[in-house]
């Protein structure tokens, strides 16, 4: 531990120019040529996420529409171009200031200042989506980092246990009804898709239902012998758990649920048909879902006809995420009608159980991305809980601290051990540096233990990165 303290602490003495800009002498010449290589960069980004947005609204935009529509455009690539370009300028700013480099002003510092002051050119509304994105980042690169270490080690499924627990939380909160009031937030508009508008909260009793259970209950007495009354009301007594018949009544109750209705279930079918239609229609959505990604992401592959459709389509890996969104919402229909039956009665605990048991799906499915989000999204809700319940304090300016700290250590893995960071994001900022990223040169850094510039080459080999030019984009080279 002492070892690793001092290796943190231990002084490189490497110049700007040598790390991040050997092209140019000039420390402004390097920010500004970032600042004008990322322009075009997050531009075309921010138009297709603003573009999608209005897709999504299924409607025809109004002149109103996109008039704020360019304007976040705008804005949000000021937002994007100016978290790159600080960085650049910060780092050279730290250098000089301070006369060396230690393991934390190599990135994390810089990149820590840089984001917090940019993220507040982008608009409130969009700064907690940017820190839920970034904090999923940085906690799978965090969890990666302590693994190599040998601090933690991954168990199997591990991405399906997250995502289950995470889950049942918010379908619990979804049952209870909070989501109209105190824990507001458009996830809970795709769960109901999945899980159906009638199984939304709060959960409250129905009129009649003690009396529509009393004249079933009459009905099956006056119909059925003596015998077959017996087994009947055994069947509707509460559940004996102190008994091994438990299992039996459980069974017995699974199979009514199948043929019938339970007075508290909130659909009019049987729970079987009810259960089965309700998979059926995330099952074609989630196929559908994937084949339109797969098309989007291959339309450059589409336009030149280079497009194996046979192995890159119709293959079976294109049916996983409907078959996880399909049993998912079987799953928890089906296992929430058997509670119901079970115990007579409706209630929001239910959804523990259920969501716990429906998320085995994911195992079809098992994206980390999706696990972590929903995690993020599950402890955003319930500390927005909690501080309207006065249970927790209120942070001021926590998300831009979350957004500026989970993008410091993104930007302290990329560079000094980007093994650890998701490739998609080494992607970006490689196109976000105007191909500069995997220019910068991690030599003098090897002190501090990761071999950087020997995990930069070879990230760079897996993912296909070659330097078509001998300059980035927008070098402004005072040499040649």
């Amino acid at each position: 531990m002492t070892n690793a303290l001092s290796r943190f602490l231990t002084p490189v003495a490497c110049t700007c120019k040598d790390f991040t800009h050997p092209w140019t002498d000039s420390c402004a010449n390097a920010s500004a040529g970032v600042l004008l290589a990322a322009i075009p960069y997050s531009l075309r980004i921010y138009t297709m996420v603003y573009a999608l947005s209005l897709i999504m609204r299924h409607r025809i935009p109004r002149l109103g529409d996109l008039k704020r529509n360019l304007h976040g455009i705008i804005q949000s690539t000021a937002f994007l171009v100016s978290n790159g370009y600080t960085f650049i300028l910060f780092n050279c700013l730290l250098r000089r200031l301070i006369g060396h480099y230690v393991c934390a002003t190599v990135a994390f510092v810089p990149s820590f200042i840089s984001s917090y002051a940019s993220i507040l050119i982008e608009r409130p509304a969009r700064r907690p989506l940017l820190a839920l994105y970034m904090a999923n980042l940085a906690t799978e690169s965090i969890w990666n980092m302590a693994e190599v270490r040998g601090y933690v080690r991954s168990i199997p499924q591990g991405q399906t246990l997250i995502f289950g627990v995470s889950i049942s939380a918010l379908l619990y909160l979804y049952r209870l009804g909070l989501h109209k009031t105190t824990c507001k937030d458009s996830l809970f508009n795709v769960l109901r898709f999945f899980v159906d508008k009638r199984e939304e909260g709060p959960v409250v009793a129905k009129a009649g239902e003690g009396a529509a259970t009393a004249t079933a209950t009459e009905a099956s007495v006056s119909a059925a012998s003596t015998s077959s009354s017996a087994n009947t009301q055994r069947s509707r007594a509460p559940l004996d758990f102190r008994s091994i018949n438990v299992l039996v009544q459980i069974y017995s109750r699974f199979l009514d649920a199948v043929k019938s209705r339970h007075p508290s279930c909130p659909h009019r079918d049987n729970c079987w048909h009810y259960a089965l239609m309700g998979g059926l229609r995330p099952f074609v959505g989630g196929i559908g879902l994937q084949l339109a990604l797969r098309l989007i992401m291959n339309f450059k592959k589409i336009m030149q006809f280079k497009l194996d459709v046979r192995k890159t389509i119709f293959n079976k890996d294109t049916l996983n995420l409907g078959i996880f969104l399909g049993c998912f919402s079987f799953l928890y229909k089906g296992v929430s009608c058997t509670l119901r039956h079970s115990f007579g009665r409706d209630d929001p605990r239910f959804a523990i159980p259920a969501g716990l048991l429906a998320s085995t799906a994911f195992t079809k499915y098992p994206d980390v991305t999706v696990a972590l989000y929903v995690m993020w999204k599950a402890l955003q809700i319930c500390y927005n809980l909690g501080i309207k319940e006065g249970v927790l304090p209120h942070v001021s300016n926590f998300t831009i601290f979350l957004y500026a700290f989970c993008t410091a250590i993104e930007f302290h893995a990329g560079i000094l051990e980007p093994k650890t960071v998701r490739p998609s994001y080494i992607k970006f900022l490689q196109g976000m540096s105007g191909d500069r990223f995997n220019r910068f040169n991690l030599e003098p850094f090897s002190i501090y233990g990761q071999n950087a510039s020997e995990q930069m080459r070879e990230v760079s080999r897996k993912l296909n990165i070659i330097n078509q030019a001998p300059l980035p984009k927008c070098s402004l080279a005072s040499w040649k």
